[in-house]
């Protein structure tokens, strides 16, 4: 069984090590996406707040939540231990989401959302890193891929429940609800999940810095930063389809699309970024979410519309995720996975900061259309960016 407990210390490469990791995610994600499917409209029609709000929440939440994993991801190379704080991370998430149901305003929401990306923040460095040092590094883009599919398992199924207690319950008691997997989740990680022993990196965190920002990583990063600053949260997707005409109890449905279409790509695009380079695959996700963009910016007021989005928007996410994590572990030595993955989620995370706040004050203040014509432009300028960088560099990481 995946779950068995090993005796003594870990093997140098485990598979077992990913697939608890897997669990650990899968749980962790049915707890968080009961609430993330009816969190945007709760904070609209139940608290009264506009789309700007909606996208400070989400943007400041996944700014902390990025920052954070700057701090997380350095610590656990300079200590070469990553379980104590992928622990760390994921008791305060589990602690906090169920606050949601105590929410009277929007600024609680802000608290509590915050709060909770800082858990994801604190755990999501080391556990990339632990997860990629638990693995030979010819299997690493599958490894992610792997993972991200068991994640978001938890993500269809999240929605689905939330879908089914919102029958029966109120939005507010969905929160509470969200406790039971998440410490579940929490229960494996301690008894399942296995320290990997590697060699701390005893420079000062300023020298770890120095020795990632460089080459093709740092061209990387620019080219993500530029992307970014674009690329809306999944909400506006749940508000535009609620505008299209779809009931509220049904928006957790488009949530599902979204997290099928990820899940299904997960693997594939990881086992692909092995065989034909992780920057094709990620040229290709940018196109997808041009296209998502696209259909935002010329939808005809059909409901069907916002699912046809969420699905292209899944698929998306599930292949820039994968090959992001896994082009970070390849540019950069194994003792410092840490650093490089938290430098690059604090670019991303302030990106997305203005993303999100950005598209949604263009929303309040003109309309729709406007603010996926803003993710049109940032995102054709980065294909052409990574566009330029596949073509100046035909010898592709992934081959070496």
């Amino acid at each position: 069984m995946f779950l068995r407990s090993m005796s003594g210390e870990s093997k140098k490469y485990s598979w077992k090590n990913v697939r608890n990791l897997g669990f650990v995610s899968f749980f962790t994600d049915t707890s968080s996406e009961m609430i993330f499917g009816i969190l945007p409209l709760f904070i609209i029609d139940d608290l009264g707040a506009g789309k700007a709000v909606l996208g400070l929440v989400e943007g400041m939440g996944e700014a902390a939540g990025y920052g954070t994993r700057t701090v997380s991801g350095t610590i656990s190379d300079k200590v070469g231990k990553r379980k104590s704080l992928i622990l760390l991370g994921y008791g305060l998430s589990t602690i906090a989401k169920p606050f949601f149901a105590l929410s009277a305003s929007w600024i609680h929401v802000f608290g509590i959302r915050v709060t909770d990306r800082i858990g994801k923040g604190v755990r999501t460095s080391p556990r990339d890193a632990l997860l990629a040092d638990s693995i030979e590094p010819v299997n690493i883009g599958k490894a992610f891929g792997l993972h991200r599919t068991m994640d978001q398992a938890g993500a269809i199924i999240g929605p689905l429940i939330a879908f089914g207690l919102l029958y029966y319950f109120e939005v507010r008691d969905i929160f509470w609800f969200s406790l039971i997997p998440g410490v579940i989740a929490l229960f494996i990680l301690a008894r399942y999940v296995k320290e990997r022993k590697i060699i701390p990196k005893n420079q000062s965190i300023l020298s770890n810095f120095r020795v990632v920002l460089h080459g093709k990583f740092l061209l990387f990063l620019l080219i993500m930063t530029v992307f970014s600053i674009g690329a809306f949260n999944f909400s506006f997707i749940l508000v535009e389809s609620s505008e299209l005409g779809l009931e509220k109890n049904f928006v957790p449905l488009v949530y599902v699309v979204i997290n099928i279409a990820h899940t299904l790509i997960g693997i594939p695009s990881g086992i692909l970024s092995d065989k034909i380079g992780t920057e094709k695959i990620l040229l290709a996700s940018f196109g997808l979410f041009f296209i998502t963009s696209m259909i935002g910016y010329f939808e005809t007021g059909f409901i069907l519309v916002g699912f046809a989005m969420a699905a292209i928007f899944g698929l998306y996410q599930g292949m820039t995720i994968t090959t992001q994590r896994t082009m970070v572990s390849r540019y950069v030595s194994e003792n410092l996975r840490g650093t490089a993955f938290g430098i690059y989620y604090l670019f991303v995370g302030i990106s997305f900061l203005v993303a999100n706040l950005v598209f949604g004050l263009l929303w309040d203040a003109f309309d729709s259309q406007v603010a996926f014509g803003y993710s049109m432009i940032t995102t054709i300028t980065a294909i052409i960016l990574l566009s330029v960088f596949v073509t100046k560099n035909k010898q592709i990481v992934s081959q070496k």
